[in-house]
């Protein structure tokens, strides 16, 4: 894990006998970050220890206001283009991918560049370019105007089409129905995705599927997990940034679930206390780019409140970890030889 934002692993208080009221936390795992959120932003940090500030990141570096603010402090400058970046400086592109686009105006200013694209990001990348070469008509599943979906699009402009959940199918128009695919952001509702998917292929029955899924395993966690809760659950609260495609999947997912009702917080603080009102059981989860020890606040406050039992619903165990950019692996593995 990552060393600027602090991370607290479990949970240290006691889930015990049940509290008065048989008050209770179901607490959702895996939650948190994931293995190409924990690179991105290790990504950053050991730019910043190789560099020194300021390094400049392209959009933010994962979809986080503690992540972004804790990373500013420390000397980050967070840009929306690459012509903000002053000739020959350094810049870190984030974890949701950019277009080729990009990387040419970042090379026309000389610009040092490190790419903390996500590994799974990449992979809908290379497909979208192996399908443009064999002229298909790519259907990209996902939000407009997410960075992502830009990223994914811009590798082929001509070939892709946007389609923005289910009621955008019958915009859609293709060449050759028989030369139809369909990709997909990463961090899409996986109900809401097959449902695009299933009204596609009613339009084009010769539509064909991704060699992989697209939905990554960490997004698909982490709603199974929610999924397996929220039915007992009179609150499910989910810590994340509004800008967080996968944390607001999770609010959405909980309430289609059974929750009698679910809000996204950043802190701790934004913990409305009317919500607990009558409340016997709350679910807690975080997206995919959430540090535990926001989590944490959350779990303290609710102690507080007389909800000190906590219970954690186990639906996977993650294991998967990727290499930092090839740029800064040297650093990862001489710190490694100090330890």
């Amino acid at each position: 894990m990552t060393s600027a934002i602090p991370l607290n692993v479990g949970i240290t208080r006691s889930a015990g006998a049940p509290t008065a009221g048989g008050k209770r936390v179901l607490l959702a795992e895996p939650r948190g970050y994931c293995a190409g959120v924990d690179r991105a932003v290790e990504t950053v940090e050991k730019a910043l220890e190789k560099h020194g500030a300021p390094i400049y990141v392209r959009k933010e570096i994962v979809h986080n206001r503690h992540v972004v603010e804790t990373l500013r402090e420390r000397g980050v400058i967070f840009v929306d283009e690459t012509d903000e970046v002053p000739e020959g400086a350094l810049v870190v592109f984030s974890a949701h991918g950019v277009a080729p686009i990009v990387h040419e105006t970042a090379a026309e200013r000389n610009l040092r560049t490190i790419d903390a694209t996500c590994p799974l990001v990449t992979k809908v990348h290379q497909e979208a370019k192996r399908f443009a070469r064999d002229d298909y008509d790519i259907l990209l599943i996902g939000h407009e105007g997410h960075e992502e979906v830009e990223g994914t699009a811009g590798e082929a402009p001509q070939h892709v089409q946007l389609v923005d959940g289910p009621d955008s199918v019958d915009k859609v128009t293709v060449r050759d129905p028989s030369k139809v695919i369909w990709l997909s952001q990463t961090t899409l509702s996986v109900d809401e995705t097959m449902e695009t998917v299933e009204r596609l292929r009613q339009r084009f029955p010769t539509l064909q599927d991704p060699p992989s899924d697209d939905i990554c395993y960490a997004t698909s966690n982490r709603q199974t997990a929610v999924k397996a809760m929220a039915p007992e659950c009179d609150l499910v609260i989910v810590v994340g940034s509004r800008n967080s495609s996968n944390s607001v999947r999770l609010v959405e997912v909980a309430l289609g679930a059974g929750a009698k009702a679910s809000y996204l917080v950043d802190y701790a603080r934004e913990v409305d206390p009317a919500w607990l009102d009558g409340v016997q059981t709350i679910g807690i989860t975080s997206g995919a780019s959430v540090p535990e020890i926001l989590v944490t606040g959350v779990l303290d406050l609710l102690a507080e409140h007389g909800f000190g039992e906590v219970q954690p619903v186990t639906t996977a165990n993650e294991t998967l970890v990727f290499s930092l950019p090839r740029e800064l692996r040297a650093a990862r593995k001489d710190q490694a030889k100090q330890a």
